[in-house]
């Protein structure tokens, strides 16, 4: 592993280990060797502790008195805790986005929206995962609220913990693009009400099929 530069910041460092926690090369429950991250990464344990103090205002990792620091382990309650939560937020992003859209800013998710159709029609799952993200991203950036969009990065960042992922389950790609469709179809119209909904209802059935892969006896 390359070591860090001493002139590297903390920031650096809680970037480093936020993607490796990410990709599961640190899963949840895990306990964080300080000791040994620091000799890997080639810095003394102060800008490492200072790292781990930023994943934990995250919500990726728990700092426990007298026993350490550990990958936060995220429960079927914390999922049903938080995807309402952003059903509500990205529904009210949507809403907002609608009132500043331009005609430029509705062409360029129409793009996205046609990359989903296609990743979609193709059965590539991680192409339509990528798509999706950007165009959750986008409404969320056109919404132009930083205080939502600042709520929402931080929820999502949990539930990058979980390992479930819900396009995996049958029938639930073709699900999520006609989900897609209605908030396109919204967005298209300049229907706020119809977008928010449509919103709302895709994330709380992304729960729904989480539930179902959990709930599944063949899960992993």
């Amino acid at each position: 592993m390359n070591r860090i530069a001493p002139t590297a910041l903390y920031q650096e460092v809680a970037e480093r280990l936020r993607q490796r926690i990410f990709a599961h090369e640190l899963n949840p429950g895990t306990w964080i060797d300080e000791q040994k991250l620091a000799e890997q990464y080639g810095i003394s344990r102060t800008p490492l502790r200072e790292a781990l103090k930023v994943l934990a205002s995250e919500g990726l990792v728990e700092l426990k008195p007298r026993r350490g620091c550990y990958v936060t382990e995220i429960s079927r309650q914390d999922l049903d805790d938080i995807f309402p939560l952003m059903a509500m937020l990205e529904g009210r992003c949507v809403s907002e986005a609608i009132g500043r859209a331009k005609s430029a800013d509705i062409a360029r998710l129409k793009k996205i929206h046609e990359q989903l159709e296609s990743a979609a029609r193709d059965g590539r799952i991680d192409a339509f995962f990528e798509a999706n993200q950007e165009f959750h991203r986008q409404i969320q950036l056109l919404s132009g609220n930083r205080w939502l969009l600042t709520v929402i990065q931080d929820l999502r960042k949990v539930l990058k913990l979980s390992r479930l992922h819900s396009l995996s389950l049958e029938g639930r790609l073709q699900q999520s693009l006609d989900e897609h469709r209605i908030i396109m179809g919204a967005l298209e119209a300049g229907d706020t009400a119809k977008a928010e909904k449509a919103m709302h209802d895709h994330l709380l059935s992304g729960r729904e099929a989480l539930a179902k892969m959990q709930d599944s006896p063949a899960k992993s």
